[in-house]
C-alpha cells in the first residue's frame, strides 16, 4: 500500500506518526553537531523544507520527545555520540511567519502571541520553585500577554534564564522564518520599528545569553548584520552560496528518482527534472521539494496530468513584479535573455537590507537570486572591485512559467490598460496600414518578448492591445474555413466592417540580415494565407459583408503591416 504524501504537512512528529512518505534528512543533525556552530543561520527559498527541518531538530533534542520518531532513520546509524543527545535539552521553537500581516499592530500582536505560547509551553518552570517571586510574576505577565508587544524585546533571553534556573540546562533556540516580519513591515511601512524590535530580541537571546546552548535560524534572505544582527560575532551564516549543508534543503536527484519509483512514476523522471530541478545550493544540485511532492500526488491520482507551477502560488511573487515594473531598457533585455534560456552576470551582496532594495537595480537581482527565481551557473571574485560575481539563469520550467505569466500580467496592466489606443483603432478601421503599423510599433517597443516562443508572444501581444475596446469583440484562434485564423474582430453590427488578422514571424538565418523587404514578403504571405484558407468564412456566415484583411509580420521589436480591403468570394 502506498504511503500518503505529506501535502501541507510541516511538522516532523506528524510525518512519522501518520506514516507519511518521508525523504530522510536526519543527517543534518549530525553535520550540525559536528560543526558546533553557536548561532547558525540558514537561508533558502520559500517551501524548501525549513520549517520541517527545524521541527525535526526540536523532536530530536527536546526533553520528553519520543525517540521512536527516529527509528529506522539515518541519524540512528551515525553512532552513540549523536544518539546520546536525544531528548537532552530544553528547546524554544519560535516561528515568525504569522507576522506577515497587513498592519503594524497585528504584526506585533502575532509575534507577542508566538512568544507567549513558548512561555506557556515551558510553564513547568513555575512549579520548580527555582524562580524568585519577581521572576515568576514577570514570567506570568509574558505568558498571559499582560505586557505590551514592545515589552517582549528581552523575553527570549529571560525565558532561557528561567529554564536554566529550573533545569540547570542551557536551551536550544530554533527561530523559523525570521525575515518574514521584516519583509512585511517593509512593504507596509513600519520597517524601522520592526528592525529595532527584532534587533533587541535577537541580540539579547543570541549574543549575551549564557543560558544558550546553540541556535538555528531560518529565512529566505541573509539580512545585514547592521540591521538586526548587530555585533553578533558568533553567527555562522549558511546561504545558497555556502558549501556546507547543500543537500538538506530540497531533494537530490537520487531522492527524486526513489520517490518516483515508490509511486510507480519512473517514466515521469524527465518531466520532473525539467520542471522542478536546477537549484544549486552549496554546490549540490537539488529539486524544489514542495513542487515535486505535489507533482507526485497529482500524478498518482491522474497519471497523464499536466505539470503545474505549484511554487507560483506559494507567495505573491511581488519581487518579480517590482523588477519588471522598474526595468529600464537594459534590464528588459536581460529579462528577455533569461527567458530565452540565456544567463546574466551580477554582483552578489549577501548582506543588503530591505531598505536598500530599490537603491540599485542589481539589488533586485540579488533578491531574485536568493529567493529562488534564479540559479547560479558560475561564480568568480573580482579582485579590483572586491566583489563576488555570479552568473545566473532561470532554474527550470516552473520558474520560467512565473516569469512569463507575470510579464504578460504586467504588460496587460502597464502597456495595454494604461495606453491610449484610439489612434490604433482609428487606423485599423480606416485601413491605414502605415498608421496601424506605427501604433503597433509604439506599443511593442517597451514590451518584453522572448525568442523561443515568438509566435505565442506576438499573438498574445496583439490580442492584448486589441482587447478592451467598447466597439470591437476579439476572437482569437477561432476555427474558420479550412484552418484556424489568428484574430477576428467584429462589432455587434453586421453592416460595420469586420477584420481578419494573420500574423507571421520572420526568423533570422545564420549570417543573413533581416530586411524590410523580407518582412513585407511575410506580411503578404499572411494575407495570402487568409485568402487561401478562407478565414473570412466565419464572418461571412455571421452576416458580415464588409471585411478587411491584415497581414502583419514581426521581427524583434518591429512589425510591418499590409492591408487588403474586401474579400475574395
Amino acid at each position: 500500500m502506498l504511503k500518503p504524501l505529506p501535502i501541507g504537512v510541516e511538522f516532523f512528529e506528524e510525518f512519522k506518526k501518520k506514516d507519511y512518505y518521508y525523504v530522510d534528512k536526519t543527517l543534518f543533525i549530525k553535520e550540525l553537531m559536528d560543526k558546533k556552530g553557536k548561532v547558525n543561520l540558514f537561508t533558502r527559498p520559500r517551501r524548501f523544507g525549513k520549517t520541517l527541518t527545524l521541527d525535526m531538530l526540536r523532536c530530536f533534542f527536546e526533553e520528553g520527545s519520543d525517540p521512536g520518531l527516529f527509528s529506522g532513520l539515518k541519524i540512528m546509524e551515525a553512532g552513540e555520540k549523536y544518539t546520546s543527545m536525544m531528548g537532552k535539552y530544553p528547546v524554544i521553537f519560535l516561528t515568525l511567519k504569522s507576522a506577515k500581516t497587513g498592519d503594524e499592530e497585528s504584526a506585533f500582536e502575532a509575534i507577542r502571541k508566538e512568544l507567549a505560547r513558548e512561555f506557556d509551553r515551558h510553564s513547568f518552570v513555575l512549579k520548580s520553585g527555582a524562580l524568585s517571586r519577581e521572576d515568576a510574576t514577570e514570567f506570568l505577565e509574558f505568558r498571559d500577554r499582560k505586557k505590551k508587544p514592545d515589552q517582549y524585546r528581552d523575553s527570549l533571553k529571560f525565558l532561557c534564564e528561567c529554564i536554566k534556573k529550573a533545569t540547570g540546562k542551557n536551551t536550544i533556540i530554533l527561530l523559523d522564518e525570521y525575515d518574514v516580519p521584516l519583509e512585511s513591515s517593509f512593504y507596509d511601512g513600519y520597517y524601522d520599528h520592526m528592525v529595532s524590535f527584532l534587533r533587541s530580541l535577537f541580540e539579547g537571546a543570541l549574543k549575551t545569553n549564557r543560558a544558550l546552548e546553540f541556535a538555528v535560524i531560518t529565512g529566505c534572505l541573509r539580512i545585514s548584520k547592521e540591521s538586526i544582527f548587530t555585533g553578533l560575532n558568533n553567527l555562522k551564516i549558511n546561504t545558497i552560496l555556502t558549501t556546507n549543508y547543500g543537500e538538506y534543503f530540497g531533494f537530490t536527484d537520487e531522492e527524486v528518482q526513489n520517490t518516483l519509483a515508490a509511486y510507480g512514476l519512473e517514466g515521469k523522471y524527465g518531466e520532473v527534472r525539467d520542471w522542478y530541478n536546477g537549484y544549486d545550493f552549496g554546490g549540490k544540485n537539488v529539486y524544489n521539494p514542495w513542487s515535486t511532492i505535489y507533482y507526485v500526488d497529482d500524478h498518482v491520482a491522474k497519471h497523464d496530468a499536466f505539470p503545474v507551477s505549484y511554487w507560483a502560488n506559494t507567495s505573491s511573487n511581488s519581487i518579480v513584479r517590482d523588477l519588471i515594473e522598474r526595468a529600464d531598457s537594459g534590464t528588459k533585455a536581460e529579462i528577455e535573455r533569461l527567458i530565452e534560456g540565456g544567463s546574466i552576470e551580477k554582483p552578489v551582496h549577501e548582506d543588503i537590507t530591505y531598505g536598500e532594495i530599490y537603491k540599485e537595480q542589481d539589488n533586485l537581482w540579488n533578491f531574485m537570486f536568493f529567493t529562488g527565481y534564479l540559479k547560479k551557473t558560475a561564480e568568480r571574485f573580482d579582485e579590483n572591485k572586491k566583489s563576488t560575481y555570479v552568473t545566473m539563469k532561470i532554474p527550470n520550467w516552473e520558474t520560467e512559467y512565473i516569469y512569463r505569466q507575470k510579464i504578460m500580467s504586467w504588460f496587460d496592466e502597464e502597456i495595454v490598460n494604461k495606453s491610449d489606443r484610439s489612434a490604433l483603432f482609428n487606423a485599423m478601421k480606416e485601413g491605414d496600414a502605415e498608421g496601424f503599423e506605427r501604433e503597433i510599433n509604439r506599443l511593442l517597443t517597451p514590451s518584453i518578448s522572448y525568442m523561443d516562443s515568438y509566435e505565442n508572444f506576438y499573438h498574445g501581444f496583439m490580442v492584448g492591445i486589441l482587447s478592451g475596446s467598447d466597439e470591437y469583440v476579439v476572437k482569437s484562434n477561432r476555427e474558420s474555413g479550412e484552418g484556424r485564423s489568428d484574430i477576428l474582430l467584429k462589432t455587434g453590427d453586421v453592416f460595420e466592417k469586420a477584420f481578419v488578422i494573420e500574423l507571421k514571424t520572420v526568423k533570422q538565418e545564420r549570417k543573413k540580415p533581416v530586411t524590410l523587404e523580407l518582412m513585407d514578403e511575410a506580411a503578404e504571405e499572411a494575407i495570402k494565407q487568409i485568402d487561401d484558407m478562407q478565414y473570412t468564412d466565419a464572418l461571412l456566415e455571421d452576416g458580415y459583408g464588409n471585411i478587411g484583411r491584415y497581414g502583419i509580420s514581426f521581427f524583434k521589436k518591429r512589425c510591418r503591416v499590409h492591408y487588403r480591403d474586401g474579400y475574395l468570394p
